[in-house]
Formats: C-alpha cells, structure tokens, sequence
C-alpha cells in the first residue's frame, strides 16, 4: 500500500465518530514506536512533521523511514507537514512526497489568510494532496509555534474560508494550547463546545482539527521528575474532553508533547536505573517502548480508532 492522503480517513473517521492521531515524529526510534502501536491496534495513523524537524532530520531519512513503516505494516499511513510557514516549504513537502500539508495562515488577516491558504491548494489538489487550514490561533510554544494568547475561531467565518480557499480540513481554536505548559497551576482547562458545535452546524460533514491536544499524562510526568526533571507545573487537556470532541467534528487530534515527554522519561529512567550504559539502543529502545506505551493510550482512552485501518 502507498502513502495516502486523509481524504477517506478523514470521511470513515467523521461517519465512525472517532479520530485519526497525527503523531509528530523526529526521529527512527519515534517512527518505529507509534507504528509499533497502530500496527498492533490496527489503527490509521497520520505521521506529521514540523518545517524544524524536517530540517533536522533531513526530507529524505525521514521520508524513508516513513515509506519502510508503510511497506512493513500495510497500513493507511498519510505524511503531513504539520504547521507549515510559506507556499515554498508547502510546495517543496508535496514535490519529495508527501500526501497532506498544513498552510498556516492565522497570523495573517483573514482575507490574506485566504490568499494563502488557496494558493497552497490550488498547487496540493493537482497533486492528489490534501491540505488544512487554520483559523483562530492556539496559545503556546513549540516548535515554528509561539502566540502568547488564544484567539479562538470565529464560527461567522468558516463557511466563507472553506468555500473560498477548497481546503479539505479546517484547524480552530477552542481552548487548546500548544506546548506541555498550556495552563497556570490551578487553571482549569476547558475546551468551548459551543464554537465547535457552530461550526459542525455551518460546515455539516466537515472534517475538524485539533492542534495543542497533547494531555499530558501524569505517569510519565512523575517519572521525569522523579529523575531530575521539572515539570510540576505541566498541564494538559482532560482526556474526556478529548474524547468528546473525537465524537462530533475533530477527525484529526495533534499528539507531540506526550510524545516527548514520554520518550524523555524512558530515557531519563533507563540512565537513572542503569548509570553505566552508554549504548544508545539501550536508552532510545527503552524511550521507543514508552512510545509506543503513550500512543496505545491514545488510541484507545482518547482517539477512539483502534480497529479502524481497514475499514
């Protein structure tokens, strides 16, 4: 099976009342551990990467990695840029090869938004790739990513957006954040149904996203603290809220931080217990399993997908 792109995904996704995890991934070890649990869970996945990774691990290993987790397992695999800047990076992403990219153009105003975000379309549908837009900005910090306060999606705009740019996908804001930090200590997070429910009502069938999902799970926190680390303060999106939105519109949730914190604690835990190794497929094996460990929980307590690869 080739690489595809998340327009049947995103459909039995919608129709099935769950969500495709799209997973940043870094390196091989990250790729083998979410692969790993989508293989076993018999899950769709969207592999996503950001213009800073792609940088650092170069288009054509990650690429590569990519296509051997494909011919491996046989799954539904989409290759996404994740938060892309420009046209040019967009257009250099789907020349190597991949199936799905983000334009994101929330920073700029809405009518230059929509420039934008057409012309990354008009280039992406003549190559069979699909492309997200993106209204309303997340608070946060990560990666290409640092807006200091959420300015949630205006449901008013969405139908003009989507019928004048033909994006496939649209990313709103409603209370998610980027980053393991989204929320001061004894913050609350909550996410607005409300937005969410408007735009299902404008945009019936159409497939939504959410950025800054991560939740953060405790376990993992405790272990990275336990070892050295300082992360007391890191709060992330209840899981039941997640859940919820899975079941309406969002047919596609970003996972990164758990990732990363997840993979630093199996790390951090392995050098703590074994102070001695030095072999790195000692330490990045057991940071690959605490990988695989978070995004069976995803799928399972959040995305609602396992089973779902070969509808």
């Amino acid at each position: 099976m080739p690489l595809v792109n998340t327009t049947e995904m995103f459909k039995k996704a919608y129709e099935g009342g769950y969500a495709i995890g799209a997973f940043n991934v870094n390196n091989m070890e990250i790729v083998q551990g979410i692969v790993d649990a989508c293989n076993e869970l018999k899950a769709p996945v969207i592999l996503q990467v950001s213009g800073s990774a792609r940088k650092y691990a170069r288009h054509k290993y990650l690429y590569n990695m990519v296509m051997a987790a494909v011919e491996e397992t046989g799954l539904p695999i989409a290759l996404h840029l994740d938060h892309g800047s420009s046209f040019e990076l967009c257009k250099d992403c789907i020349d190597s090869g991949f199936t799905s990219v983000m334009i994101d153009g929330s920073h700029l105003s809405f009518e230059e938004n929509i420039e934008l975000t057409k012309k990354v379309v008009e280039y992406a549908h003549a190559h069979n790739v699909t492309v997200e837009g993106e209204l309303g900005q997340l608070a946060g910090i990560e990666d290409e990513v640092n807006v200091e306060k959420t300015s949630y999606t205006d449901p008013g705009q969405v139908e003009e957006f989507v019928s004048r740019t033909g994006v496939d996908s649209l990313a709103i804001a409603i209370g998610t954040s980027h980053g393991a930090f989204k929320f001061k200590p004894g913050q609350k997070p909550e996410l607005r149904f409300d937005i969410l429910q408007e735009v299902m009502d404008r945009l019936p069938g159409f497939p939504i996203v959410l950025h800054g999902a991560s939740s953060v799970l405790p376990e993992y926190v405790e272990l990275i603290n336990k070892y050295g680390g300082q992360m007391d303060d890191a709060i992330g999106i209840p899981e039941e809220m997640l859940r919820k939105a899975a079941s309406m519109a969002v047919c596609k949730i970003n996972v990164d931080s758990d990732l990363r914190i997840a993979m630093t604690a199996g790390i951090r835990k392995h050098f703590a217990e074994n102070p001695k190794h030095f072999d790195p497929r000692q330490y990045l094996g057991e940071g690959r399993e605490f990988i695989t460990k978070v995004v069976k929980h995803k799928i399972e307590n959040v995305l609602g997908c396992a089973g779902h690869a070969f509808d």
